[in-house]
């Protein structure tokens, strides 16, 4: 697993930065020429002191790198319409300070794409609405999904309305609905019924290669919890004699070896979830049999984490959503009845269905979801049809009766 590199006081160093075996700093970038350069400084911060006889500057190395930032923005767009879709986008990604680690990664994915594909050295001055939907129906026809073009127009488009805004294009190209232009190939991810769910899991106890998912996917379906905040969880915020789970943090991989600690999006998500007897006996099992490696790993402070994969790093996202897919694909193969694509989410949109089809009130519902708009929680209440109403006249009828 790769750490974040620090310098020799233990703070986090940023992109671009690093430290000499002298202790002097140093920021790597690449200038509009697309030639290597480095700037270098003794203090990195306002209060770092400069080593006996060395020169001091007036900035900091990091006041020097937002300055040289700055130098680099007027350096991109020199031409208006003549800069390249590539340099608008690298432009638009500069200002984007502040951001998620996976939302910085989505920005690498799409300017990596466009520095491959021959879209991204046009100059944006000839880019036409025309242009900008046969790029993307040709994403969606090399094989890339609504959701994928989606998520690169997500970063393409307000790259050109910058563009726009600063006078440089008389109009976006990328200013149409997306939904009138390509397929929707997305599949829905819906709960599934108890019957499903009960069959789903007794499969896993079952199976002999799979049964030792079953109790992290049983917390799945009775949790709700977001597959990241399941990873994410330690022995720290498992509280069995109170059985309660603190969710205050999310585990995500933003590349194949770095691994980061990010906090929900919003104060919703931080929670304490109560959990039944049934979950609680699970997470019993799961401490029991977990098996770290000889050096646990720490992340941002953060160890003692539940699951491993087989080089002693923390089980992520995708690991869960193989695992899920094996599950299925394995099941399927066996029964003529098949069950649907169950995934992670499907396990926590299942549990928040029941919950809503057994009382639980909204607001409560918004809490246990760690949602930070209770009308995503109401959208659960819509897939509702005639057997809930019915089910729900019954009780409310009964409960009247005199």
């Amino acid at each position: 697993m790769s750490e974040r590199r620090r310098d020799n006081k233990g703070r986090v160093l940023r992109t671009g930065e690093g430290q000499r075996s002298n202790g002097q700093y140093y920021y790597k970038y690449t200038d509009a020429n697309k030639k290597t350069k480095f700037i270098y400084n003794w203090r990195l911060e306002n209060h770092d002191k400069v080593p006996q006889g060395k020169r001091k500057k007036a900035l900091t190395l990091r006041e020097e790198e937002k300055q040289l930032q700055r130098a680099l923005l007027d350096e991109l767009v020199p031409n208006g319409g003549n800069t390249t879709v590539l340099a608008l986008v690298q432009k638009y990604v500069l200002q984007k300070t502040g951001v998620r680690e996976s939302t910085r990664a989505g920005y690498k994915t799409v300017i990596n794409l466009l520095k491959k594909d021959p879209f991204g050295a046009r100059r944006i001055g000839s880019v036409k609405v025309s242009d900008a939907k046969e790029w993307l129906i040709q994403l969606q026809k090399n094989g890339k999904s609504f959701s994928s073009v989606c998520s690169i127009r997500g970063v393409v488009n307000p790259a050109f309305q910058m563009a726009y805004n600063d006078d440089l294009i008389r109009k976006n190209p990328f200013d149409f609905q997306l939904k009138n232009v390509l397929i929707n190939d997305s599949i829905r991810r819906e709960s599934i019924s108890r019957e499903q769910e009960r069959k789903f899991l007794t499969f896993i106890k079952q199976d002999s290669h799979y049964s030792k998912y079953y109790d992290a996917i049983y917390i799945l379906f009775h949790t709700g919890l977001r597959i990241s905040e399941f990873v994410g969880l330690t022995l720290d915020d498992i509280n069995l004699r109170e059985k309660t789970i603190r969710v205050n943090h999310q585990l995500q991989r933003v590349n194949r070896m770095e691994y980061t600690i990010v906090s929900p999006k919003t104060n919703a998500g931080i929670r304490t979830l109560p959990m039944s007897d049934d979950v609680c006996e699970c997470f019993q099992r799961i401490i029991q049999n977990r098996n770290p490696p000889k050096v646990e790993p720490i992340i941002q402070g953060k160890g003692g984490f539940l699951f491993f994969d087989k080089n002693g790093k923390p089980l992520v996202a995708l690991h869960w959503d193989k695992y899920f897919q094996r599950i299925c694909k394995k099941y399927n193969s066996i029964y003529k009845e098949e069950l649907p694509q169950i995934t992670p989410h499907v396990c926590r949109h299942t549990y928040c269905t029941k919950m809503a089809r057994n009382g639980v009130s909204p607001k409560t519902l918004q809490y246990l979801m760690g949602h930070s708009d209770i009308s995503t929680t109401l959208g659960i209440y819509t897939h509702f049809g005639f057997d809930d109403a019915a089910a729900e006249v019954k009780r409310v009828a009964k409960a009247t009766a005199t």
